[in-house]
This record gives C-alpha cells, structure tokens and sequence, in this order.
C-alpha cells in the first residue's frame, strides 16, 4: 500500500485512541487541503498491508482505525482488507473521503474493492473540503459541508444518515 504515514495514539480523528493510516493519493485536490503532500500517487512510501497490521495492533489501547489520506477510496482493496482485520479485533472504523457517500454507493454496485471498504466501515466522513466553509468549532470535519454518516443506517436507507455520538 503506498502511504503519506502513519499515527499510533491519535485522539484528534476519530472518537478514542485511534491508529490512522493515511493514505497516498488524491485526485481532489481540494484548496486548502491540510495534506497536501498527500496528493501524489507516486509520493510517500510502498509498505506492505501485513506491515501495517502488525503496526496497528500492537497497541492494545487502541479503540479503532481511520483512514484518512490522501483518498483512502483510491486505494479501496488495501484500504478494505486493513478494514477487515481491524473490525474481527474488535475496532472500529471511520473513513475520512472527499467523495459523497451517494458516489461511493455507485461506484460500490460497480467495483467490488470499493463496496468492500464501505461494507467495512463504522463511520464515514464524507465530502471535500472547501476553504470557504471551514470552521474550527466542528468535530471530526474541517468545512461544514461535510457530513459524518452512520453507514450500517446509509446502507439500510439508501442515503446518507447522519451519526449520532453517544
């Protein structure tokens, strides 16, 4: 899997400790983005996925897995199977993407990776980031177009349902 990096202990993306993987690559390139660096598919560094498992999990405090990037839906299968080792431990999942949950969907009826990866995911935070809409007061996005979506709901309705934090 090619990545920008790598967080152990992460408390800023995603709700409890997190490990978060950030992804290399990003057709969006979205003014103002915070990981610029990160648009490059040539850029950052090959790692295998076992390597990032056996990274992930060797932290027994960690509640759960982001992917972020990058766009992490760009690398859907390496995304997906990270995804899957993640949640059989007992983590869960959040994806941060700049693609709307209703793109996602369709792209997931067409490509197998793609549906696999959302299959896999607890939380998406969907939608680009625009500069002209950022606020610092949000939590968990950067502009507030974007949407925290409960995907077992999204999946059920067909539609993008809003997370609700308990």
């Amino acid at each position: 899997m090619r990545i920008a990096g790598l967080i152990q202990d992460s408390i800023v993306d995603g709700p409890g400790m997190r490990f978060v993987v950030f992804a290399q690559g990003c057709k969006s390139c979205c003014e103002g983005c915070h990981n610029p660096e990160t648009w490059d598919p040539n850029g950052g560094r090959e790692v295998p996925v076992s390597e990032i498992i056996e990274e992930m999990l060797s932290n027994p405090l960690t509640d759960g897995l982001t992917l972020s990037g990058g766009e992490p839906f760009e690398q859907a299968a390496d995304c997906a199977s990270l995804a899957v080792v993640a949640r059989e431990k007992g983590l869960n999942v959040w994806v941060f993407t700049g693609w709307k949950f209703e793109k996602i969907l369709n792209k997931a009826k067409l490509e197998s990776k793609v549906r696999k990866l959302l299959n896999q995911t607890d939380v998406l935070v969907d939608g680009r980031y625009v500069k002209a809409e950022h606020s610092l007061s949000l939590k968990w996005c950067g502009s507030k177009n974007q949407r925290i979506l409960d995907i077992k709901k999204s999946l059920l309705a067909g539609k993008g349902v809003l997370w609700n934090e308990c």
